[in-house]
């Protein structure tokens, strides 16, 4: 996780609370709670710390309300903490936010930041002035981006005419315009077809590679983060409960392959303690194996010994079912923890 290099983002004993207002049934009850309302406490995070190195590929994952909206806001300075110290790029997102808008670009998929009625390149521009780009680096840096993200042919339409792929291309030519450190993504990829996906995917990845951008993605997407993250930070009703990388994660909580099996003879292969098949017929059977139950190895080595192989596929189980067995290891520690400190 790119040890030897530089810490670009820290975050220490970070907590935000939110005082939600209590809501009341009925008409007395309601005139009541508008002159004396009763609030209640929610915390949204819970005294976490991380740190990012420069050039880091970070997941930041969880469900709805676990708190990576709150994180990420705070980290780009639009929600103050209550507790915990925070740097990016050296700055302090609260003390800094000015210098701090110079080093970060944020996407937010259902958050655009083009104007609507506008050509894309009437708000490059724009932009080139907020984030005082000499006028000749700006042009050889939007006609750059523009290659590089392939819109020449839009970047002249007003936006409200262009597909949401071509719009989302257009957000990441705004977002990197000004050549920023880190990348915050909140969903980039929301409601974009298969190839549309996999192309900004690749995009991501290879302005990485190229600028040594750090980029923080978040997303329900699993195919996002397990196709641009290195690294995967899990995060669950305001605490973190898994960082580390993805390698790791399939290692630690991974127990179960995916095996499809094609044979030149009448399959031999029957369903025991272990293992369950998906679906078989003559020539083919798909099975899960439950490797804390079963050796692989040796349920290998005994099905070449009765069955002529014509082709055989194992597969990780997806990312997804990983996360929830997380999810749920962690939710059943919790409960032990509640039955103990009772």
């Amino acid at each position: 996780m790119h040890k030897n290099k530089e810490t670009i983002i820290s975050v220490k004993n970070l907590s935000k609370s939110f005082r939600l207002k209590i809501p009341s049934k009925g008409l007395k009850n309601n005139i009541h709670s508008f002159f004396f309302p009763k609030f209640s406490s929610i915390n949204a995070v819970n005294n976490i710390s991380f740190e990012i190195k420069k050039g880091e590929l970070v997941g930041f994952i969880g469900p709805n309300g676990a708190g990576k909206s709150t994180t990420l806001k705070m980290l780009s300075g639009i929600l103050f903490p209550d507790s915990g110290e925070i740097t990016v790029s050296g700055l302090s997102p609260q003390k800094d936010r000015k210098k701090l808008a110079y080093k970060i670009g944020t996407i937010f998929g259902q958050k655009p930041q083009l104007w609507f009625h506008l050509p894309a390149i009437d708000t490059f521009e724009l932009f080139s002035k907020i984030y005082e780009i000499d006028e000749k680096e700006y042009k050889k840096r939007v006609n750059y981006l523009i290659k590089k993200f392939e819109i020449s042919d839009v970047v002249q339409q007003p936006v409200r005419k262009l597909s949401l792929g071509q719009r989302m291309r257009c957000e990441f030519v705004l977002a990197l315009l000004h050549n920023p450190e880190v990348l915050f993504l909140d969903e980039p990829t929301i409601g974009l077809d298969i190839t549309i996906k996999k192309t900004i995917r690749a995009l991501i990845k290879k302005i990485n590679q190229e600028e040594g951008v750090t980029v923080i993605l978040t997303s329900h997407d699993m195919d996002d983060v397990e196709t641009i993250c290195n690294r995967v930070i899990v995060i669950n009703n305001g605490e973190i409960i898994y960082d580390d990388t993805l390698e790791k994660i399939k290692e630690h909580y991974g127990d179960k392959k995916i095996i499809r099996i094609e044979t030149n003879n009448p399959i031999v292969f029957k369903e025991r303690k272990g293992i369950k098949i998906l679906k078989q017929n003559t020539h083919e059977v798909e099975a899960t194996i439950d490797t804390t139950k079963i050796d692989f190895n040796k349920i290998t080595e005994e099905f070449l010994k009765k069955n002529s192989l014509s082709d055989v596929t194992i597969e990780e189980p997806p990312i997804e079912d990983i996360i929830e067995k997380i999810y749920k290891k962690k939710k059943k520690i919790n409960k032990k923890l509640e039955k103990v400190t009772q």
